[in-house]
């Protein structure tokens, strides 16, 4: 079979189709052209209309003959295509393929079939540009081809996308040697950029009710779409009552319709006529991703004004609201999960517990407990995600029935881990529809007002209580992709809103299916919704989930939107982590670790948090145990395993270890900053830039804002839990619950946001569950009367925690490692304590790293230092709500008090700090044991005690 030449193959030019398309709508609004390039196939309205309620989400109108399934090459930009690993050869040719009925067939040794088209490439050996350069530095060597001019017009380039489409290589008597199809992502962008515009000036998407109802506008971005309707339904469940046609702008890509009247209350879908690769024509109906609200079960979008008085709860326009933070350093965050805060709470009316509604129950125990920690000095509450997610049915979702068993019996988690599947308990990280409230923390889903209503009634909870609220976001990965139910935009705009690996297939490794906000219009997507929530919702601060997979240009522009567009600062914190196929910057600079110096944005710092805790993430059996931390025993209370593996290691090198682990600490009091210099344990002054972690710089931070210090979160074990693993066992409970508290003292008085797991101020237990994402409301209860903790409450379940379970079943079954009543009441007044404390004195919250380093020294620090005391003294002479002339921390981490001598105290009159002080603080030992000889400058630190001295 010959190839034809382009210009005889094509059926219509774009214009020409727009032409026809108009035409076919005019006069028969359900007829249209199935692809661009071909015949006309008209639709048959009825079977259209079916779609719109038909069982399947997708039906396939036309397959795709046999072609090749992996997408090796690479669109760079309209008018260049690389193809990694592939070389030209003497006589040989490069041809693009088109067909726009999918017909392409590409057999190896034999000519291709099938096209409407066949371009000519060129080989291109010039320089890439440097912004195309960079963005595609990663790629392996391989061959890089230039199509013609004429066959880089946008209009003709555009109709290419809506077909099908292969690179292939052909020997000099035109048979085929190797075919790939071809990664368009940056194609789109290029020839969608209008759809992406900076300042608000790219088209509306999703659903706009105008002014005074005359009228309701519908658009999606569909770019490569052939055709799109909108199937619109009176209700939540009911058969569609009418279908719509979008016409499609050819600048943007985007699909719109405009419907007379103000259509608030229904419900509608999107059928999305598109070519899938491996499948063919496909026929979807999806949900808007720009969604506001949904039904039951996130099948249908909602259709409504965020801003209509019907969804704005009595007092709403006037609630009050904390006011702006002067600095990120002000933070102080109470990380929750939603249905963790009351599911479990006896004094939340039961059909509001695990809701929306139970934080407006203002005498229940969890918002007593919230407003005493925000009296105390609590600034946040972050929610785990509340964004609409896969994993938890919103109508039905079942509670299972836990048997009552021995602490160490199996019989809760099978009970637990058989009821997963649909149970109401799922941490939320996998996200539907990044714009909408999850409908299972509504009182009904079926309705898509109430989840807004509902949510916007929480936050004026929370402001009422002095609490901001801050909001946990997943836009790093997806539930799902390719022809998933759950796959939202990879079934609009195959292969474009993820992140591709050599071969074409979705990349993986932030644990689901990656996204690629690298891309415009996922960063598009990303800025529109955290801005609607920040604006509608008035959410006061954001923490990303894998932040270091998002570029650092894209968080930089969503800040300063933010600030923008609230008149406020908008404080953003998220996890820096360098990993997986964007690691140091392989296809963009991260928003991470290493590179938010300087932005105002602030990472997760893993230095302070494992030298603290003692070893680290996905630890074995016998590290779990073994690697104990500076908090836990570290050389000066080796655990049983730390003993045998310490025997060979000489009492120096156990030393050294002890005082570079005490090191990473001191540098977490100082913010992890870059260029805090101060004298290490070799006796040398060195920058926290020029300390090492991990084999990286240990301090990476530019100012304090951008750290955020944590001892436990919803990740790994709770910090009680993982003291039971490293502990000496013998150390009695009223002991671990000092070490718990000496954990939080780290985090309350290191410099930047002091960042806390709801309940460690409970001694919260998971029953040593190092993963609970899933692990229903058994395993992740928290008790706010203080009672229990939950220790021994069954074995963990298998899932992630098999391994564990002969070092777990042991420990849940001895009575001595469970916390009594007074245990936990201890820890939580501490705790508050600890929160009145810092917010006693802004040298607890610097906001420069020129202050840190002018303010801040470390006392007891090089060779000679006794390793287990830290001693911080921070100046406050000049500095506005100070509190203090000067104030010192003293921390001892073992089990024994220490004496510590400090120059140039002699003869001063330091006095404890006036919390401790108090008639009511929860921990006496400051109070009863800590002494200051002022004829010696000698201080006294009671065991695992954290003391503040303060100097007028």
């Amino acid at each position: 079979m010959s190839l034809r030449s382009p210009d005889r193959t094509r059926s219509f030019t774009s214009i020409e189709w727009v032409l026809r398309l108009a035409r076919l709508a005019l006069a028969a609004p359900l007829a249209w052209a199935v692809a661009c390039g071909t015949a006309a196939a008209a639709d048959d309205p009825a079977e259209l209309r079916a779609a719109c309620d038909a069982a399947s989400h997708f039906s396939v109108l036309r397959p795709s003959a046999p072609a090749v399934v992996e997408a090796r090459a690479l669109w760079l930009d309209r008018g260049r295509l690389q193809w990694p690993g592939a070389a030209a050869a003497a006589g040989g040719q490069f041809r693009l393929l088109f067909s726009a009925s999918g017909a392409l067939v590409a057999a190896t040794g034999s000519p291709p079939g099938g096209a409407d088209e066949s371009l000519a490439l060129t080989v291109d050996n010039r320089p890439l540009p440097p912004d195309l350069a960079a963005r595609f530095a990663y790629l392996a060597a391989g061959v890089r081809l230039a199509l013609t001019a004429a066959d880089q017009v946008p209009e003709r380039q555009r109709g290419w996308h809506r077909g099908q489409l292969l690179l292939v290589q052909l020997d000099d008597a035109g048979r085929v040697q190797h075919a790939t199809r071809l990664q368009h992502a940056a194609a789109l962008d290029s020839l969608y950029a209008a759809a992406a515009a900076a300042d608000d000036a790219a088209p509306p998407l999703g659903v706009q009710v105008g002014g005074g109802g005359s009228a309701t506008a519908f658009s999606l971005w569909a770019p490569t779409a052939l055709q799109v309707a909108l199937c619109l339904y009176d209700s939540d469940s009911t058969v569609s009552r009418s279908l719509h046609p979008l016409a499609r702008d050819e600048s943007t890509g985007v699909w719109s319709a405009r419907l007379p009247g103000d259509l608030s209350g229904a419900y509608y879908t999107y059928l999305v006529d598109v070519w899938v690769p491996g499948h063919g024509l496909l026929r979807q109906r999806v949900t808007d991703p720009y969604a506001i609200s949904l039904n039951t079960g996130s099948t249908r979008a909602w259709v409504g004004r965020l801003d209509a008085p019907a969804l704005m709860p009595a007092g709403w326009a006037a609630a009050p609201r904390p006011a702006p933070l002067a600095s990120a350093t002000e933070m102080s965050i109470y990380e929750l999960h939603l249905r963790d805060f009351s599911v479990d709470d006896a004094g939340v009316a039961p059909d509001r517990r695990g809701k929306y509604l139970a934080f407006t129950e203002a005498e229940s125990h969890g918002m007593r407990h919230l407003r005493a920690l925000a009296r105390a000095g609590l600034s946040d509450v972050h929610l785990l995600p509340v964004f609409d997610i896969a994993s938890v049915p919103e109508s039905g979702c079942t509670v299972p029935e836990v048997p009552q068993a021995a602490p160490d019996s199996l019989d809760p988690q099978a009970a637990v881990m058989a009821g997963a599947a649909t149970d109401c308990y799922n941490w939320g990280y996998d996200p539907l529809h990044f714009s909408a409230p999850e409908g299972s923390y509504a009182s009904s889903a079926a309705d898509g007002a109430v989840r807004i209503r509902e949510f916007r009634q929480m936050v004026m909870a929370l402001h009422r209580a002095g609490l901001r609220v801050g909001m946990d976001v997943v836009y790093n990965h997806l539930s799902a992709s390719g022809q998933h139910p759950h796959s939202v935009l990879d079934r609009i705009v195959p292969g474009y809103y993820h992140r591709l690996d050599e071969a074409g297939n979705v990349a993986t490794s932030t644990c689901c299916a990656n996204s690629a906000t690298e891309h415009r219009m996922m960063a598009r997507l990303m800025l529109d919704s955290v801005r609607l929530w920040a604006r509608h919702y008035r959410i006061d601060s954001f923490r990303f989930d894998l932040m270091g997979h998002q570029p650092r240009e894209a968080m930089l522009r969503l800040k300063a939107l933010l600030r923008a567009d609230n008149g406020r600062e908008v404080q953003l914190i998220g996890e820096g982590w360098n990993f997986g196929e964007v690691a140091d910057g392989a296809r963009f600079v991260q928003a991470s670790q290493r590179t938010l110096g300087g932005s105002g944005i602030a990472t997760f710092s893993d230095r302070g948090r494992d030298a603290l805790r003692g070893g680290g993430v996905g630890d074995g059996p016998d590290d779990t145990v073994a690697r104990q931390g500076y908090l836990n025993g570290l050389v000066y209370d080796p655990n049983a395993a730390a003993l045998v593996r310490g025997a060979s290691v000489s009492p120096e090198a156990r030393r050294q270890q002890l005082m570079a682990s005490a090191d990473l600490v001191r540098l977490a009091l100082a913010g992890t900053l870059r260029s805090y210099a101060f004298t290490t344990a070799n006796g040398q002054r060195r920058r926290g830039d020029q300390l090492v972690y991990a084999g990286q710089p240990a301090g990476y931070a530019e100012q304090p804002g951008e750290v955020v210090n944590y001892v436990e979160n919803h990740d790994n074990h709770t910090l009680y839990d993982l003291n039971a693993f490293k502990l000496p066992l013998a150390t009695p409970a009223a002991e671990r619950a000092r070490v718990q508290v000496l954990g939080l003292a780290f985090t309350a008085f290191s410099q930047g946001v002091a960042y806390f797991h709801a309940g460690s101020d409970l001694l919260r237990s998971k029953s040593m569950d190092g993963n609970s994402y899933d692990s229903g409301d058994w395993f992740n209860r928290i008790d706010w009367s203080g009672a229990d903790n939950h220790f021994g409450s069954g074995l963990p379940p298998l899932r992630d925690n098999a391994a564990l379970h002969p070092l777990i079943a042991p420990r849940l079954a001895d009575p001595a490692l469970r916390p009594t009543a007074a245990d936990i009441a201890f820890t939580r007044g501490a705790f508050r304590d600890l929160l009145a404390i810092r917010a006693s004195s802004r040298l607890l919250r610097l906001r420069s790293a020129d202050e840190v380093q002018r303010r801040l020294q470390f006392h007891n620090t090089g060779p000679l230092q006794n390793p287990v005391l830290i001693a911080v003294e921070l100046d406050g002479r000049g500095l506005a709500e100070a509190g203090f002339g000067r104030l010192l921390l003293l921390f001892n981490v073992d089990k024994q008090p220490h004496e510590l001598p400090i120059a140039g105290t002699r003869g001063q009159r330091w006095q404890l700090h006036p919390v401790h002080l108090r008639a009511g603080a929860a921990d006496r030992r400051p109070h009863d044991l800590s002494r200051f000889d002022r004829a010696s400058g000698r201080f006294t630190v009671p065991a695992r005690t954290a003391v503040v001295y303060v100097l007028p």
